[in-house]
């Protein structure tokens, strides 16, 4: 019997190309000779040695991080980051204050975090949805902040920035989990940039942190050891056990990066996939709606509404039925905004983060990752066609 053939659209863990599915298959068993699996294998080992060191010179090379920045795989994922962020760079400063652009989920959950440790600045107006990025004009940034954060892209919402903040000098940090090399970035406009593997990179269980040297060192006392920046490159993130096999999945990852023309043509081929879903939703005359600004649309999560109705639910539940039965899977949207959602973080609302209720962004939302081919957008948007053809 034929296997149904899958197409993955989840957010995240997300699909694996398949290429780099059948390499870890092959050595699962026995990896390179060793008689053993990665699964079992010491982080001690030469052999594990070898991957580390691939992994860090692979991305080093794809990313042409410079030399006076360090390379960690930690865990704890993107939420670990969000304390480690504050717990090593906040007291950079005697103010221990941190300026936060906050324009999704994922950093005003990084700012409620940050509030722990110090003091954390709101820079822009308050955001009634999450739908747009504040205009720079808007944003009154701290003087002597320790550093300025933003996640470069809200896999929940489909925000995505297009351009760097401007700092004025101060130390940029940017959660970049759901758009990690699926463009080029130059590194040495940040201070710190961190990001989960399991989107464009890898599986779940590794967090990639990339960092400037003369940011280590000004860890808080209360930092717990594992994630202080200063002992884990310190020991080439080996002070504890590190994610192994995740860490070896990257490393085939990024040689299948590498190897199909590096971040430069992931960057084209993400233009042309969501472009291709944007076009359907933007000339579908209302019957597809995407919530969010023209200008800062996702290329990697793309939210939409169907029906015009702005969101009808039960014309999105035989949408994603439908796609269900083609064999696309988790189109379904973020369950924090399937309907109203209230945020009451009293603190950050007299910082001006939104806490006002605000409809969902999104019953359906496709991920449009490295590894989700041309072709796999065309089945999706051939049947996004086909789904108004037979409801308009």
């Amino acid at each position: 019997m034929e296997k149904k053939q899958i197409i993955n659209f989840g957010a995240g863990p997300a699909k694996l190309p398949q290429s780099v599915l059948f390499q870890a298959q092959k050595e699962l068993l026995d990896y390179n000779g060793s008689g053993i699996s990665v699964l079992e294998m010491s982080h001690r080992s030469s052999d594990f040695t070898k991957i580390m060191n691939t992994t860090e010179n692979l991305l080093r090379e794809l990313l042409s991080i410079p030399d006076n920045y360090k390379v960690m795989f930690l865990q704890g994922g993107g939420t670990g980051q969000f304390s480690a962020v504050p717990l090593n760079l906040i007291g950079l400063k005697e103010d221990r204050c941190a300026d936060y652009l906050v324009t999704g989920t994922w950093s005003s959950n990084a700012a409620k975090e940050a509030e722990k440790y110090g003091k954390v600045n709101v820079v822009h107006p308050k955001l009634d949805t999450y739908t747009k990025i504040p205009d720079p004009s808007s944003w009154s940034l701290t003087p002597g902040s320790s550093y300025v954060y933003y996640c470069c892209n809200e896999t929940v919402h489909g925000v995505e920035y297009n351009f760097i903040p401007e700092t004025h000098g101060a130390v940029l940090v940017s959660d970049m989990s759901s758009n990690f090399l699926s463009r080029p970035v130059d590194v040495s406009k940040f201070g710190l940039i961190f990001a989960g593997a399991q989107k464009n990179v890898g599986c779940a269980g590794v967090t990639v942190v990339i960092v400037r040297e003369d940011l280590i060192g000004h860890t808080l006392t209360e930092c717990p050891v594992v994630l202080n920046y200063q002992v884990q490159t310190q020991n080439n993130s080996l002070y504890n056990t590190p994610a192994c096999f995740s860490i070896y999945i990257m490393s085939l990852v990024l040689e299948w990066i590498k190897n199909n023309g590096g971040v430069d043509a992931m960057e084209t081929l993400n233009k042309k996939k969501s472009s291709m879903i944007y076009d359907i939703i933007n000339s579908s005359n209302h019957f597809y709606t995407c919530p969010v600004d023209v200008a800062c649309r996702s290329r990697m999560n793309v939210p939409f509404r169907v029906g015009k109705k702005h969101g009808d639910e039960t014309l999105e539940k035989e949408f994603l039925d439908g796609a269900s039965k083609l064999g696309m899977i988790s189109l379904k949207g973020h369950r924090s905004v399937g309907g109203v959602r209230l945020c009451i973080d009293l603190s950050l609302f007299a910082h001006g983060v939104c806490v006002s209720p605000y409809r969902s962004v999104g019953g359906v939302r496709a991920s449009l990752y490295n590894a989700v081919t041309v072709e796999d957008a065309q089945v999706l948007a051939n049947y996004m066609k086909e789904f108004l053809k037979e409801h308009q």
